[in-house]
């Protein structure tokens, strides 16, 4: 594998502080070595930020007093802040968390009899536009920095370390809001710190980037990193995923499946999981099954179904129960592994960007209120 971009997070300026947050371990190497440190200081301080949690120079015992007081004056870490926390009946929790300049974005903690897992976003909104997508109506603000990216798993485990009911974070996906390969610079190290031994240490395996299929990126990401790979698919032919997915129209299907199969040939886990949100009348009839299947072989594979998850302005529907599962079997009876995605945390606004749409609804209707009364 070739070695990871830097980051596209640099402080504007001379005097700002970086934030470590925002720097692998090679980055970290980096900036040690213009302050003059020997390379092994930033596993010291990888493994103090990301395996034990600890945010506060002074309490890293095993740098000089020099080295710490350097950090404290060219460094910072710094996490991001909650604006609201809500959890669902079935357990799921999800976090508004405050950004720079305003910004927020979503983060969902979903557990699991033997796994916790953290879906994490990427950008604040998204500028595909995929029809289905709370995120996508609202729009492109940012990309989120490594910080920002990594800044909500060390925000996830405070949160329910606090809780004391001993849940924690076994996997990650970037599923949240924003489309990961449109932030390369930025995600693929913050996925090098999850999975580094020094640092978060997940299993290649349990950290899987979501994508809707920006091709030349995933011929990129297959150079960069061995992660797991989800495709948000949708559709099993051109014509359909046009209409519901727009980005089909620059990167059609045949040209994604090229670059899905290139991936896969050069990761560990040799499969790819494909992501299919099962729409009333739109994509779910035994035709779109017995199409999907024909489209898909050849390629190690999982499909799981994703009931739709409906949101206010939304013009669909989830399917009916009886035709996902219809569904499920004709895609099992084909041979391939299939599962129906458990429908969680509708009770706190499960589906990602519900909660931010919310809160920029409030903050505009606030805004027209204070217009209205200054013009009267």
């Amino acid at each position: 594998m070739r070695s990871i971009p830097a980051a596209d997070n640099a402080p504007a300026g001379g005097e700002a502080r970086v934030n470590l947050l925002d720097l692998d371990r090679a980055g970290l190497r980096a900036f040690l070595e213009e302050l003059g440190e020997r390379p092994f200081r930033a596993t010291q301080i990888t493994q103090w930020v990301h395996q034990r949690g600890v945010l506060d120079f002074e309490a890293m015992t095993d740098l000089g007093k020099g080295l710490r007081a350097r950090l404290a004056e060219r460094a910072e870490l710094r996490l991001p802040q909650a604006l609201f926390d809500r959890e669902s009946k079935d357990g799921t929790r999800k976090w508004l968390l405050a950004l720079d300049g305003g910004n927020a974005v979503e983060t969902v903690f979903i557990p699991e009899r033997d796994r916790g897992t953290l879906c994490v976003s990427s950008q604040v909104g998204c500028a595909l536009d995929c029809g289905f997508c709370s995120t996508g109506k609202q729009g492109f603000n940012r990309n989120l920095s490594t910080a920002e990216i990594i800044g909500q798993l060390h925000f996830a485990r405070r949160a329910l370390d606090a809780e004391g009911r001993g849940r924690r974070v076994t996997n990650v996906v970037l599923m949240g809001m924003g489309e990961p390969l449109a932030n390369f610079r930025n995600v693929v190290p913050a996925t090098e710190l999850m999975v580094d031994q020094h640092a978060w240490g997940l299993s290649r395996r349990r950290v899987t980037l979501s994508t809707v299929g920006l091709v030349p990126a995933l011929y990129r990401l297959a150079e960069y990193s061995r992660i797991s790979l989800a495709v948000s698919l949708h559709a099993p032919n051109d014509a359909l995923r046009d209409e519901i997915v727009p980005i089909n129209r620059k990167y059609p299907l045949a040209e994604l499946l090229e670059a899905c199969r290139h991936y896969v040939e050069r990761t560990p886990h040799h499969r790819i999981t494909w992501e299919y949100v099962m729409l009333d009348g739109v994509n779910d009839s035994e035709a779109h099954c017995r199409e999907l299947a024909a489209l898909l072989q050849g390629i190690p594979s999982k499909i799981n179904l994703i009931p739709f998850n409906p949101f206010p302005g939304t013009e669909y529907r989830c399917s009916p129960r009886e035709r996902i599962e219809r569904f499920s079997r004709g895609l099992q009876d084909a041979g391939y592994i299939t599962t129906v995605r458990r429908t969680r945390g509708q009770d706190i606004d499960g589906a990602c960007g519900q909660l931010v749409g919310q809160v920029v609804n409030r903050r505009n209707r606030g805004k027209r209120g204070a217009q209205a009364e200054a013009s009267a």
